[in-house]
């Protein structure tokens, strides 16, 4: 018989009055073994009253994110199938911010707290948490830099247990379902180089490289010189030493530079994969002159970036992923980032929605990573793993619910050669 009495119901109504529903489309199972909720639903574990005791001092997807960051709460079973559930009720249903809990709900929660032995001082947060709203200007030189360590310098051996050999960290290309994740990335990489027209000779910027693997990629198919940029010391690293080992360090030059400060322009041809994320609203008008003035006449700029698709409020900056993941990071959407575009002077010539193909590609990444998990957690820590976990199954469904999209718009810089008359990619 399944256990009704004890802490878990408790933990149930609480859980409740944080998510703005009666009905919790879960399995909730408690410290002293307890249980609550539909029988059959996805279980999750409340390992102590720490988790509670967070959740009651940020009632709000912060609170329940640092629970599961800090190992307070877990779901033993397939996480996607706990995100579905959550998402399909309350606050997370309506896509708003949380609504703070009224003066009666607190008092409810309060007495929760007080029956199941959780009163006391709020947690400390996880140490992966990372809060630069205080420090520095936004989009700052200094802050981006400081952002875009905090999410990519923790460790290329931990980032290549998750992406594979392909070491791609971008939405891959997929022929189907059962297409493998490197054949998927490079058919990514290769339909940039087929858009942006790329011939031997050529020049071409790649902002925001990663660890080279497009600028490998157009290197030995087409024959370019290709210029990588990272603010990323542990990607430009990676990405040098990759270059040398296929003998191509006199093609491939990398920087660990911002994107700002590029000024050996023009270059014939642009990608920009992954990158304009981090720019920011306020800087998207200056990212695209910018890019527009390091082009020569005729040469094009491939912009692959998600979009937020979810109506005019944007996601919460005070919320899981710009606190653990992308610091600062800010999804526009396609709208703005058109109008950027032809704003610097650019000639739009192809839109590509690929909003299901990151779906799949993210889905990969979880598999790879729980594949993995106990060298994941040794090359980084538990509390890190747990926070690509969380973010990679969440964002997954988010772009298969079209939350979030991602589009690569090829743009062309007026002059020179004419685009042509249809797609020959």
């Amino acid at each position: 018989m399944a256990k009704n009495k004890g802490v878990a119901p408790r933990l149930a109504e609480a859980l409740g009055i944080i998510l703005g529903t009666e009905e919790i489309p879960l399995r909730l199972r408690a410290w002293d073994g307890s249980e609550a909720g539909p029988v059959n639903a996805p279980v999750i574990e409340f390992r102590s009253r720490r988790g509670l005791r967070r959740m009651l001092w940020c009632p709000n997807q912060l609170g329940l994110s640092r629970a599961y960051v800090a190992g307070d709460i877990d779901g033993p079973g397939d996480l996607f199938e706990s995100f579905s559930a959550l998402s399909s009720v309350g606050k997370f249903a309506e896509l708003k911010a949380f609504r703070p809990p009224t003066l009666g709900e607190r008092l409810r929660l309060l007495t929760t707290a007080v029956r199941v032995g959780a009163i006391g001082l709020p947690p400390a947060p996880p140490p992966e948490e990372m809060d630069v709203t205080r420090k520095g200007r936004l989009h700052s030189k200094k802050r981006d830099a400081a952002a875009i360590s905090h999410h990519y310098d923790v460790g290329n051996d931990f980032y290549a247990l998750v992406l594979g050999p392909s070491m791609v960290y971008s939405c891959a290309v997929w022929d189907d379902e059962n297409t493998g994740l490197d054949a998927a990335q490079e058919a990514k990489l290769d339909l940039v180089c087929r858009k942006l027209g790329l011939r031997e000779g050529m020049r071409v910027l790649d902002v925001g490289c990663g660890w080279g693997s497009f600028a490998l990629h157009a290197a030995q198919n087409y024959g370019v010189d290709v210029v990588g940029v990272t603010l990323s010391k542990e990607q430009a690293a990676l990405a040098q030493k990759r270059a040398a080992d296929v003998g191509l360090s006199d093609r491939i030059e990398i920087r660990v530079q911002d994107y700002r400060d590029i000024d050996d322009g023009p270059f014939d041809a642009i990608s920009s994969i992954g990158m304009a994320e981090h720019v920011g609203r306020e800087q998207i008008g200056y990212y695209a002159s910018n890019l527009y003035g390091l082009l020569r006449p005729g040469g094009r700029l491939l912009n692959h970036a998600i979009s937020w698709n979810a109506g005019e409020m944007p996601p919460d900056p005070d919320s899981f992923i710009p606190r653990y993941v992308f610091p600062d990071g800010e999804m526009l959407s396609l709208t703005v980032m058109m109008g950027a575009l032809e704003s610097a002077g650019f000639e739009v010539l192809d839109v590509e929605a690929l909003r299901r193909h990151y779906g799949l590609t993210l889905r990969a990444w979880v598999r790879n990573l729980e594949e993995h998990w106990d060298e994941a957690v040794l090359l980084t820590s538990e509390g890190r793993a747990r926070v690509w976990r969380l973010y990679m199954a969440s964002s997954a469904l988010g772009f298969e619910r079209g939350l979030n999209g991602v589009t690569q718009v090829l743009v062309q810089r007026p002059g020179g050669e004419e685009p042509p008359l249809r797609r020959t990619y």
